[in-house]
């Protein structure tokens, strides 16, 4: 079994124990050997131990519950989020997005309010004079999608779209300037599928409409 070979040794122990939970040596969920039994197969004091426990639980990795022990709480250190979508491939940020914004649009259309439908067809006046201008179309374009994400209330599916804007953007105006729009109108007249299935309620519909638009929209930039 590795033991800890240089310093820094609280670091190495880290990274030892990191290690052994990625490879399925203890599942999530499930408690870790004590104290004496760890240290020991690490080859470092328990103090030691102790404080790499403590980073791997700042990570979220592991937890220490008082009276219990230590408990794996995650398989791995979650990734800088801005970090991950600044690499990730367009099109596996647009499948992101279709699950986000299918499911958005199914709540938008249970929970919208008068208010909502107010900001949407705001949103979709100014969409639709955006003009030539590659720059105005992808921000009226985002403006509206956030329209829809907003009228959902969730704020978790809101910070997650609200993620993806800065990626999204540079994408959609690279191709825009690439290959134009083929059918402007057309397109256009997807969103107001959208938003009309929005105003009528019919959650199946809006979902349909934003995965079918989304669909498209990723086969365009892949």
């Amino acid at each position: 079994m590795a033991t800890v070979q240089r310093q820094p040794l609280a670091a190495q122990a880290a990274r030892l124990l990191l290690d052994r939970v990625k490879a399925g040596e203890w599942q999530l969920g499930h408690r870790l050997p004590g104290e004496t039994t760890l240290a020991a197969q690490l080859g470092v004091g328990r103090s030691t131990l102790r404080e790499a426990i403590r980073e791997l639980a700042g990570q979220g990795v592991l937890e220490s519950r008082q009276g219990a022990g230590v408990f794996v709480t995650a398989l791995d250190i979650v990734e800088d989020w801005d970090a991950i979508l600044r690499r990730a491939d367009i099109r596996a940020v647009i499948e992101a997005r279709v699950a986000i914004e299918a499911e958005a649009a199914a709540l938008a259309a249970r929970r919208r309010t008068p208010a909502d439908l107010r900001a949407m067809r705001r949103a979709l006046s100014i969409r639709a004079e955006a003009g030539d201008s590659v720059d105005h179309l992808v921000d009226a374009d985002t403006a509206f999608h956030r329209t829809v994400i907003v009228a959902a209330h969730n704020e978790i599916l809101l910070q997650l779209f609200d993620a993806f804007v800065p990626r999204l953007r540079r994408a959609m105006s690279e191709m825009l300037r690439i290959r134009p729009m083929v059918d402007p109108a057309a397109d256009h007249r997807a969103h107001e599928v959208l938003f009309d299935a929005i105003r009528a309620r019919s959650a199946e519909t809006a979902a349909t409409a934003s995965r079918v638009h989304l669909t498209a929209l990723g086969i365009a930039l892949s």
